[in-house]
């Protein structure tokens, strides 16, 4: 069964009355969890989506390139999309409930977030209420105002990434602690530990821009030293 498939059914059990801590209960574990993340990514999105006052074409398309949606799954996709769009509980419902379904595993936080940035700037806008929204939700996931900051430095386009802010590391640490750095979100950001942290492989886009401007940010630093 496709994953889309499995995603389908289990917004279509939310849309039909069951409750939203029943349906995440069962995606607790994995491979299920890959369903969860995809769930959030989805029902975020397009609540993140409507923050600025409409859900454009441009949205959509990163959600699709995100995702990297074949196309015999275009249709499951589809459906998933509208029956995200007819779930009525409010975005903070749903934060809670991953946050209390992945804990502490921050990684896997950052992940759907990149995923949530990734649709927000799709358009070229970085509207006011969607960084409220964003903020807020990073605040119920637990996520350090630095990580935060270190995010939307990469995404938002209203200004050059500082690459000190790209790796969470101070301008004045030594060089060889930023080295250190550098290489552990390399190693944490393989395609295998996205997975393994219940990142499904349809998702697994989300690294390559990261591997980008992490690569950049050290690239640039280290020119400076």
């Amino acid at each position: 069964m496709s994953i889309w498939n499995r995603i389908s059914e289990a917004l279509s059990a939310l849309t039909s009355g069951e409750s939203l801590a029943s349906v995440f209960e069962k995606l607790r574990t994995p491979p299920e969890r890959s369903v969860a993340f995809a769930i959030a990514v989805i029902a975020l999105g397009a609540k993140m989506a409507k923050a600025d006052g409409q859900v454009t074409r441009d949205e959509v398309t990163a959600f699709r390139e995100v995702f990297q949606i074949a196309r015999d799954d275009e249709a499951g996709a589809a459906r998933v999309f509208n029956l995200a769009r007819q779930d009525v509980a409010g975005f903070e419902d749903y934060a809670k409930r991953i946050k209390a379904m992945f804990g502490d595993q921050n990684d896997t936080l950052c992940d759907l977030m990149e995923g949530l940035f990734h649709i927000a700037v799709a358009d070229g806008v970085y509207h006011p209420n969607e960084d409220t929204f964003l903020e807020r939700v990073a605040e119920i996931f637990g996520l350090s105002e630095q990580s935060f900051a270190a995010l939307r430095s990469r995404f938002v386009p209203d200004a050059k990434p500082d690459p000190y802010a790209v790796l969470g590391v101070s301008p004045d640490a030594p060089m060889d602690e930023i080295r250190k750095v550098w290489r552990r979100m390399v190693r944490e950001n393989h395609p295998d530990r996205m997975i393994a942290r219940g990142v499904p492989k349809e998702a697994i886009k989300l690294a390559e821009k990261r591997m980008v401007d992490i690569n950049r940010a050290w690239e640039e630093i280290s020119q400076r030293g």
